[in-house]
């Protein structure tokens, strides 16, 4: 079923940073910062732009560029950039050692229409990537559930570009465009803290979609719905073409023709649809800016939903006459199958804080998807973790968190290993150790730890033939900065 036979548009943004020579330049700037300041006030001057470079209330490093925000601002226009930047390396394991430097530029347009020509509820929206730098966990790591979530093939593309109209008071909306889904659909608020790929686009939608699905870096053209029919609750509903670059299942790269550049614009292939309910408790509801109770109960969030694709997938194990695809009289061809889908649930759940008003609390969360093992790579993965902010006096702003991911190969993919001759796949697992240092509004510094079981889910090492790829300790260091 092709999504020519729906109506489509819509953008958003994404989490970004930067590096080490970045880090050294801050660093500076912060041993100066007082100087400035003193020097600026001495000369009864007006601000410079070390004025305040550090203070709370400073969240973009290049400040109100001249008026320039404000001016913007006054006409219902918003300009976002923000640069992530990181080096990782594995220090064991792998199939290779050493270290990457990988990046991400972010540029996102806002438009709020009510203020810019009097369209109530009206928002337009459209952003730009840069990716830059390699790939560690394609250099040197093979594994599944990949080390950086802005890991990506080098580009520079339009990612989203969306129209969203309000109604009912902002109890309802639509939006319409070029979106990506993972900045709505499928997503964890605790889990965001932590750098691995499947911390925030899991590993089901990431290895059984097309190209990974309309997910960063990727987006597709697309109708989302939202309506909230009661305080606690929100209905979250879209249709989206289902394979962004437009090519075959076992050869849909990122950087497929016009994808490469983000105006694929595809319709052409399968229709995705996705649904989610999500129940909120113990939060404010739509319009408050706190609980009618002084002494509320400790926030979570809890999310069902589902994916299905009208697309046709291929078989994980058998040809088109029913041949192993591993015997020598195979075709060679895979048999397909109409249709794949996908159940998930989130949740994120406050589990202590020492008062209503404290910074510091303890978070948990858990995010658990399966799909059909005879059409799927992966047919079962599982997110989970903890996270404490305000972790140290005088650090309210900092997060530290250890996670947890699992990514379960499916029995008909480990049955083709087994007719090939080659050890069957089973599960690969890591566990994430992350701690985000907020060393200004604009400046967050995030050191990460991760260490990854079985990687590959048990794949063999191209060094040599006779063992697995081995178990890997990886370390780096995120910068992001918003500008």
């Amino acid at each position: 079923m092709a999504l020519s036979t729906f109506f489509v548009a819509r953008s958003a943004g994404r989490r970004l940073g930067a590096l080490l020579p970045v880090a050294g330049l801050a660093a500076l700037l912060s041993a100066g910062s007082a100087a400035a300041q003193t020097a600026a006030a001495g000369a009864g001057s007006d601000p410079g732009f070390f004025t305040g470079l550090f203070s709370p209330s400073r969240a973009n490093l290049l400040g109100d560029m001249d008026g320039l925000r404000t001016a913007l601002g006054n006409h219902g226009m918003s300009l976002d950039i923000v640069e992530t930047s990181e080096i990782l390396g594995n220090v064991s394991g792998g199939f290779h050692r050493g270290f990457d430097y990988d990046g991400l530029t972010t540029m996102t347009f806002g438009l709020d229409t009510e203020k810019a020509f009097g369209w109530e509820g009206g928002k337009f929206n459209a952003s730009a990537l840069q990716i830059h730098g390699r790939n560690l966990s394609a250099d040197n790591l093979g594994s599944l559930q990949t080390a950086s979530g802005i890991e990506a093939s080098r580009a520079t593309r339009l990612w989203e570009l969306w129209y969203e109209q309000e109604a009912l008071e902002g109890a309802a909306s639509l939006k319409l465009g070029q979106q990506s889904i993972d900045q709505e659909f499928m997503a964890s608020q605790y889990s965001a803290l932590f750098i691995n790929t499947m911390m925030g686009w899991p590993m089901v939608p990431s290895a059984d979609l097309f190209a990974g699905g309309p997910a960063y870096p990727l987006s597709s053209l697309g109708a989302r719905v939202k309506a909230q029919p009661a305080p606690a609750l929100t209905v979250l509903g879209g249709v989206f073409n289902d394979n962004p670059p437009g090519g075959p299942f076992d050869d849909d790269s990122q950087l497929r023709g016009a994808e490469k550049s983000g105006t694929k614009f595809n319709l052409d292939t399968g229709a995705l649809f996705i649904g989610e309910i999500q129940y909120a408790i113990n939060q404010p509801a739509m319009g408050e800016m706190a609980m009618p109770d002084q002494s509320p109960g400790l926030p979570g969030t809890y999310k069902l939903g589902f994916w299905y694709d009208t697309a046709r997938f291929p078989d994980q194990r058998f040809d088109n006459t029913g041949l192993s695809l591993a015997d020598p009289a195979s075709s060679g061809v895979a048999r397909t199958h109409s249709g794949n889908f996908s159940v998930y649930g989130v949740v994120d759940q406050m589990v202590w804080r020492p008062d209503p008003q404290s910074q510091q609390a303890v978070g948990v969360f858990a995010r658990l998807m399966g799909a059909p093992g005879d059409r799927n790579l992966i047919d079962f993965s599982v997110n989970a973790g903890v996270t404490l902010s305000a972790p140290f006096k005088g650090r309210e702003n900092d997060t530290i968190g250890l996670g947890y991911g699992l990514a379960k190969v499916s029995g008909r993919a480990g049955d083709l290993d087994r007719d090939s001759g080659l050890p069957a796949r089973s599960k690969e697992q890591f566990i994430e150790l992350t701690y985000q240092y907020q060393a200004a509004a604009w400046w967050v510094i995030q050191p990460d730890f991760q260490y990854v079981l079985n990687p590959g889910a048990g794949i063999l090492d191209p060094n040599d033939g006779t063992r697995r790829v081995g178990d890997e300790a990886v370390i780096g260091l995120r910068t992001v900065l918003t500008f």
